[in-house]
Order: structure tokens, then C-alpha cells, then sequence
């Protein structure tokens, strides 16, 4: 894609790149002609003021969260790295309860990346932003030698607002609550890796990744308290977020693989490359336990909020405690342990 007629709406700043090379320790005058068009991309009162850091304001409770996204390739089906690294961020705040106001963003670009494709990323993160209602209030930019990076690396801190009803935490869960799924799993995994390995599926997978806080606000403000436990399966999937869920509990979760709903196409590729779309990584896709009475109503609420393929896929109990089990299609019950390793590295 040409990033000077992409989609976004995000023209390239007229430079010369033929001047600008990104080498290692690039600074001065050279990383001004870089930087100046990126104050403007972003601009706000905030960040305009150029200070070292940000000051901001937010209420009397606020979430914060950071994280660092590695992902190769950078450009993928349904996203790339910049819409990536907004949506994680703004995903882990929203799983803390927490209205997603500002974020700070650290780029680590390597020796001899084309310009085109960083205002590309950037281009990309301004939209995620928009979308999200969330400013860029602060960052920084270094640059390493060939070779001692891979393209870009992003690193963003995000701040939220906590709901006033927000109580989230697994110690909050109960026997009889119920496990909502906002929608299909695997997607995201999927289409890296059809991109990385250069693997092609008879239709094409795209990234799950979305924000999410607007639905769990929803959740929030109809349900309050009684939203008992939230989190995005990133890495690690599903079959993680339970597994922890349930040690971090201390009771016993079992779920319904015939409830958990994974698309034809995904499920087609991760038979053919071995893979469990349980423990395939997400980006836009997450777990709500919630008191029993409110399970059916919860679930109608994410169908309305934009997740028709929402559903309820299991739920709490006394027995097995600290343990999450799967009911398969036969009848027969597995358990869901944490994996050693990732089976996709490098996906998020």
C-alpha cells in the first residue's frame, strides 16, 4: 500500500526522504525534520507545550497500564502494529474498568527503516487514537543499528478514568457466576501467521483487533458491581485467561467448547498448522465473569454494543478449585492448563 494515498487520510509530510536516513544515534537537526510533522499529526494542548513529560488531569481514580508490542510482521490482514499497540493499551485499561483518556508512546525504530512506512504506523496510531477518544500526550524516539532491532518496536503507557462502580478482580469470583465471550476467537493469531509463514487459506483471516472499553463500560454502567472479573485474551488466548482466572480465584471454572465461538475459516487453519484456537492470541476479544441473574442481560447488552456473536461459554463452581476444565463436543472433560511457552511468539 502507498502510504501517501492510504485510506487513513493521513497524506506523508512534504520532505525530501531522500535526505533522511535513519541511522543509529540520528539526532540534531535531522530528527527535528522528522519529528516536527509527528507534533502536528498529534497535536493537541498537551503535547504541544513539548515538555519532557505530560500534564494532564483525570479523577480521583485512575488505572494505568504499559506495554510493549514486538510484533512481525508490522503490517498484517486488519491492522498493523500502530492499531495494535493503541488497541492493546487502550484494552488493558478498559479490563481494569477504566475510561482510556491518555497515552505516552515510545518508538524504537531500526537503522534503514523507509520513512514511508513509520508515517504509515504513525498515520495508523493517530486513527486508533481517534477512534478511541484517547490522546497522544507524550513520547520518545530512538533509533538502533541494523540489525539490533526489527523495523519498529512500539512501547505505550496508557491512564484511564475508573468507572465509580468498577470492582474488578478474580478474587471477586463467585460459584454461579457466568462467563461471557464478547465474540469468535483466534482470528488474530491466524493472520499473522498466514502472513509471517506466507501460508494462504481459501478465505481471508483478518485481525480481531478492536477497542473494547466501550462495551465494558456499558457493562459497567448497567451492572456495576456485579461485573465480577474482566480481561482481554491477548497472549495466550482463552484457554490462558481461564486457567488464570481460576488460580488467581481459587475456584473451579469449567467452560463449553460447543459455546465458544470460533469462525469455519479459523478453525480450518488451526486444525491444519496444529494449533488450539483456545490458546491462539487475540486482539479484540474478552472474558467477563458476572453474577448469575444479570449473565442472560450482560449478554444481550454486548449484542447491542456491537458483538452479535457474543455468548455465554461456562461457568464457576466450588469443585476442582484453581482449575479450568472444557466440556468438549463428545461429552468428554479436559483440562485448561497455562502452556510453558507461547505457541506464536512474536504476535502481539
Amino acid at each position: 500500500m502507498n502510504p501517501s494515498s492510504d485510506a487513513i487520510g493521513c497524506p506523508l509530510p512534504k520532505l525530501d526522504f531522500s535526505e533522511i536516513q535513519l541511522g543509529h544515534g540520528s539526532g540534531g537537526v535531522l530528527m527535528q525534520r522528522l519529528l516536527e510533522p509527528v507534533f502536528g499529526l498529534f497535536s493537541n494542548p498537551v503535547l504541544d507545550e513539548r515538555h519532557d513529560g505530560a500534564v494532564v488531569s483525570v479523577g480521583s481514580r485512575i488505572a494505568i497500564t504499559t506495554d510493549s508490542f514486538v510484533v512481525s510482521p508490522i503490517f498484517f490482514p486488519g491492522g498493523d502494529i500502530g492499531r495494535l499497540a493503541v488497541h492493546g493499551t487502550v484494552n488493558d485499561l478498559a479490563m481494569c474498568g477504566a475510561r482510556p483518556r491518555y497515552l505516552a508512546l515510545g518508538l524504537i525504530l531500526e537503522e534503514g527503516l523507509p520513512v514511508g512506512d513509520l508515517w504509515r504506523v504513525l498515520c495508523s496510531i493517530r486513527q486508533a487514537a481517534d477512534e478511541c477518544s484517547v490522546a497522544i500526550v507524550t513520547g520518545d524516539t530512538k533509533v538502533v543499528e541494523r540489525g539490533k532491532g526489527d523495523r519498529i518496536f512500539l512501547h505505550s503507557t496508557g491512564v484511564g478514568e475508573l468507572h465509580p462502580e468498577a470492582a474488578v478482580s478474580a478474587r471477586r469470583i463467585e460459584a454461579g457466576d457466568r462467563i461471557l465471550l464478547n465474540g469468535p476467537v483466534g482470528a488474530h493469531g491466524i493472520a499473522i501467521l498466514s502472513v509471517r509463514e506466507g501460508v494462504s487459506f481459501e478465505s481471508a483471516i483478518k485481525s480481531d483487533s478492536a477497542p473494547l472499553h466501550r462495551s465494558v463500560l456499558r457493562l459497567l454502567e448497567r451492572f456495576g458491581g456485579r461485573v465480577h472479573f474482566l480481561r482481554d485474551a491477548t497472549r495466550g488466548g482463552v484457554a490462558t485467561v481461564l486457567a488464570e482466572a481460576a488460580q488467581q480465584g481459587g475456584k473451579g471454572i469449567e467452560v463449553e467448547e460447543a459455546q465458544i465461538p470460533v469462525e469455519e475459516e479459523v478453525g480450518s487453519a488451526c486444525e491444519i498448522l496444529g494449533l488450539d484456537p483456545l490458546y491462539v492470541a487475540n486482539e479484540g476479544r474478552f472474558l467477563a465473569v458476572v453474577a448469575s441473574e444479570i449473565a442472560e442481560e450482560a449478554l444481550a447488552e454486548l449484542r447491542r454494543s456491537g458483538w452479535p456473536k457474543a455468548a455465554v461459554i461456562g461457568t464457576v463452581g466450588e469443585e476442582h478449585p484453581g482449575k479450568a476444565l472444557l466440556w468438549s463436543r463428545i461429552g468428554g472433560r479436559r483440562p485448561l492448563p497455562l502452556l510453558p511457552g507461547e505457541q506464536l511468539p512474536r504476535i502481539c
